[in-house]
């Protein structure tokens, strides 16, 4: 993709040589920047860029290609609707297949020619005057009179701060990172964190080290993938009829929709927490190895993960299972809180991502001159998840409460979606400006979230996860139904928005 293709539709701003002008610019090619894309595109928007800091689409799918990287919701619903693919696989498609997909996407839909790659972002602000985004990226100055940004919820890894890390010898690096130019053969390896990346990649390298030492600080509830090739006779069938594969993610839809039911009553959650035991014992035989991998927290309270290999990859002869903490890092290895020296080669962070803000908004400034972060503190919130009042014309892809604990988060992406071409139409057909929520708007929102959740998994029984912020409220996960959050962006609701006339600057801007 060319430079010049994608600027094909881009203007000059008035009366600048050099300020490049678009009506939207999405940030990001994700999943949700990509959802966003094509829906404003099948809502008549055609002055639109999209721009993305590497070099090609995909976001986490294209970052995140560690060994056995793969997605943890069947491939046939962690899709878009309007792009079923029938030659996936696995049931669980893999990161090679889901980047391929992405980019197979983003040709499909004739988005090439809007990209612009090797741009990031650096910050962005509301000019009140001219009542437009103002850019500063990597390749200059932009404006645009709408910003989605879908810079995802997991870009930006998260390294914890642990004393030595600076003076290791070895080979470090997070696993959103991976150094595949590393040979981990024969290495004795360190891997911190047991979420949801390492339950993945621990098993996919135990194999080939001379040693692997997994430092847990809090075990998980893991429960059997059940993954299998999709044969070749499926994937004809869905190629020649294309409605059985829709068939097929509608009963998946279904499958997985109800058990939101069991997230909001604790109680029914006794029976799968009863067959993750099963699981742990079934490939565990090391009781006092299945004794450190028992969670002391109700299932569903922090996030399920899934594997087939993971728990029996911890009962081989070379691994080691840490739960005594890590104190610093040496020149050499690590000293865990007891003082013991575990003496590695490599270092590998399955840590995460951070989750507490999206990525960009300490550098994105409102209506009043304050970042989106200053403003959210350590509780941010949205309307619908997706536009936030003092920041007119900017839309959150996977914004607060927008994340699920039961279902593909496709399905919001395409709701957000949805709530975006709303408002930009309705600001289209009536000659506005500038939209934003009203304040009653989000708070009657994040009220409804509060509500929702009262009484659910994520905020019963004392428990703590990366869902709840530091004054135990959910800032992460939505808590109802699926439908319910499609029903709520359906359709754009004026009244419940402050909605501005062009200024006579904004009329420049527009010409």
């Amino acid at each position: 993709m060319s430079t010049t293709s994608a600027q094909s539709h881009d203007r000059t701003e008035p009366g600048s040589a050099t300020t490049v002008h678009n009506h939207v610019a999405i940030i990001g090619t994700g999943f949700g920047g990509i959802a966003a894309a094509v829906r404003l595109r099948r809502a008549g928007f055609s002055d639109f860029v999209i721009l993305e800091r590497a070099g090609e689409v995909g976001g986490v799918w294209r970052d995140n290609d560690y060994p056995g990287a793969a997605v943890d919701v069947q491939s046939n619903l962690y899709s878009f609707s309007f792009a079923p693919n029938p030659r996936w696989r696995n049931t669980y498609a893999t990161q090679p297949e889901l980047f391929a997909y992405l980019k197979d996407v983003a040709d499909t839909q004739d988005l090439r020619a809007r990209l612009v790659l090797g741009c990031a972002v650096e910050r962005l602000d509301w000019d009140p005057a001219a009542q437009l985004w103002r850019l500063d990226t990597v390749r200059g100055p932009r404006t645009a009179t709408h910003v989605v940004l879908a810079t995802g919820a997991l870009a930006d890894p998260l390294i914890p701060a642990i004393p030595g890390l600076d003076r290791f010898d070895g080979v470090s690096f997070h696993s959103a990172r991976w150094h595949h130019d590393y040979d981990l053969a024969g290495k004795r390896v360190a891997v911190i964190g047991t979420g949801p990346s390492a339950v993945q990649f621990v098993p996919a390298i135990q194999p080939d080290v001379a040693h692997l030492t997994v430092f847990q600080r809090t075990p998980a509830w893991v429960v059997p993938r059940h993954d299998r090739p999709v044969g070749s006779l499926s994937r004809a069938l869905y190629r020649r009829y294309p409605l059985f594969q829709r068939l097929e993610r509608l009963r998946l839809y279904l499958r997985r929709e109800w058990q939101v039911v069991a997230f909001r009553n604790p109680a029914l959650m006794a029976l799968p927490q009863r067959g993750a035991r099963r699981h742990l014992e079934a490939q565990v035989s090391d009781p006092r190895l299945r004794a450190k991998l028992v969670p002391d927290f109700r299932f569903g309270c922090k996030r399920v993960l899934i594997s087939d290999e993971y728990l029996r990859s911890l009962d081989q002869h070379n691994v080691t299972l840490a739960t005594d903490g890590i104190r610093e890092i040496t020149a050499t290895g690590l000293i865990d809180d007891t003082g013991t020296h575990h003496r590695v080669d490599a270092i590998i962070f399955g840590t995460g991502f951070q989750t507490s803000r999206l990525p960009l908004t300490d550098r994105t400034y409102g209506r009043d001159g304050r970042s989106l972060a200053e403003v959210w503190g350590t509780s941010p919130t949205a309307y619908l998840g997706t536009s936030v009042t003092g920041f007119p014309n900017l839309y959150l892809m996977h914004g607060p409460n927008i994340g699920l604990g039961h279902t593909s988060v496709i399905h919001m992406f395409e709701s957000q979606a949805n709530y975006i071409a709303g408002a930009l139409g309705y600001a289209r057909d009536h000659d506005l400006a500038a939209v934003e929520p009203t304040p009653a708007a989000q708070q009657a929102f994040t009220d409804d979230v509060e509500r929702l959740g009262e009484g659910t998994v994520w905020t019963t029984g004392g428990c703590t996860s990366w869902y709840l912020n530091a004054d135990g409220r959910n800032t992460n996960i939505w808590p109802g139904s699926t439908l319910d959050f499609r029903r709520r962006t359906q359709q754009f609701d004026p009244t419940r928005h402050l909605l501005r006339r062009r200024t006579p600057a904004a009329e420049a801007a527009a010409s």
